[in-house]
Parts: structure tokens; sequence; C-alpha cells
């Protein structure tokens, strides 16, 4: 098996370098420096022509989006280490909350981001970024309340949980309130507690 793993430090692929110590797959990395444009050099281009990290080549096919990347790695490596449902209902679970944390909780950050310190001055909308502000809130008392009496979010540890937490770890960064989540702080603590999470974090 030929597995390698194209990241940047201090982006979306570190969901998935997350994913891969969890799973403890054996994967060549290989670093870009987005600062000096690897992201759009030919041949990276030729493996993800979006020119951004993770992507993913597993015997000479190319794969990207976080999302698909952690639902693949799951299916393909996690089954049978317990780390991600079978197919059924429950796998359809951990699908949803991997998907609604890129798509639906991914949108509003990307709204804050856009207007508060990504775009040009000029471009940023203050109403805008106070309005996803509220919608990223919203969305977190979802995530709350589904965590309710529940250790984890499709039962036992899976990867749906490394994807997740990855992300509000994020949102954590950007000085998003917690405060008025306690389900979801205590599941973070839990998924913080885990060896591959801490072995990440200590590699920075």
């Amino acid at each position: 098996m030929s597995l390698t793993f194209y990241y940047a430090p201090m982006s979306t692929a570190s969901v998935t370098q997350l994913v891969l110590e969890e799973l403890g797959v054996p994967v060549e990395k290989v670093k870009l420096d987005l600062s000096k444009g690897d992201a759009k050099k030919p041949e990276f281009m030729k493996l993800n022509p979006n020119a951004k990290v993770p992507c993913l080549v597993h015997d000479g096919t190319p794969l990207w989006e976080s999302a698909a990347l952690t639902m693949y790695l799951g299916e393909q490596f996690g089954v049978d280490k317990k780390l991600y449902p079978a197919a059924g209902p429950k796998r359809g679970e951990a699908m949803k909350w991997i998907t609604w944390t890129n798509v639906s909780l991914g949108e509003a950050v990307y709204r804050i981001g856009r207007n508060t310190q990504w775009a040009p001055e000029d471009q940023r909308n203050a109403k805008a970024a106070e309005q996803a502000v509220k919608d990223v809130q919203d969305l977190l008392q979802i995530l709350d309340s589904s965590l309710q009496g529940k250790q984890y979010l499709v039962g036992d540890y899976t990867v749906a949980d490394t994807h997740v937490h990855a992300f509000t770890d994020w949102l954590r960064h950007m000085k998003t309130d917690f405060a008025p989540f306690k389900n979801i702080n205590a599941w973070s603590e839990r998924c913080g507690a885990r060896p591959a999470y801490k072995k990440i974090m200590a590699e920075g």
C-alpha cells in the first residue's frame, strides 16, 4: 500500500493529520509551504487542481477535501479498529456530523473570517460578521444539545469525533465563546485526552 499525505501547518490538513494518527496508518508526509506557493506548483496541481491541502494519494489515486478524507480513511482503516462504524445507520450518523462540520458550520466560520480578517478591509462587512458569529453560536448549540447524555457523537469514540473536535479546536483559536456549551466542553476534554491528539499537539 502506498499512502502520501500533503499538508501544511495551521490549515485544515491538521484535521486529516489527526485522523491518520488516530487510525495508526503508515503514511509518507509531504509538507508544503503555502506562503511560497507550493500548492500552486504544477506537480501538486496535477494532484489537486484546487491548489489546497489536505491532499492524500492512495495507491496512485489523489483524494482531497478533509470531510471526504475522514470518511474514506474511516471506511478503509477504521472499521476493524472500532474507530468508524460499519455500513449502516451509525455510519450515516458519523457521515452526517463530518459533513455538517465542513458545510453548515464551516460556511458560517468562513463568513466570520472573510468579514474580519481574510478579505481586504474595503470588502469586509461588520454586520455580516456579527450575523456569522450568531450563526456559529446557534450551530454550536445544535452540537451541544446532541451531546447531551453522550460521551461521543455516535456512541463510542470514532474519527467523526476526531474531525469535529479538530474543527472546534480551530474555533477556540478564533476566540469563539464556548462558555455556554458545557456538553461540548466536556466532550472536548475527552477528545483532547486521547494519545493521538496529545502526540500531534506536542509535535506542533
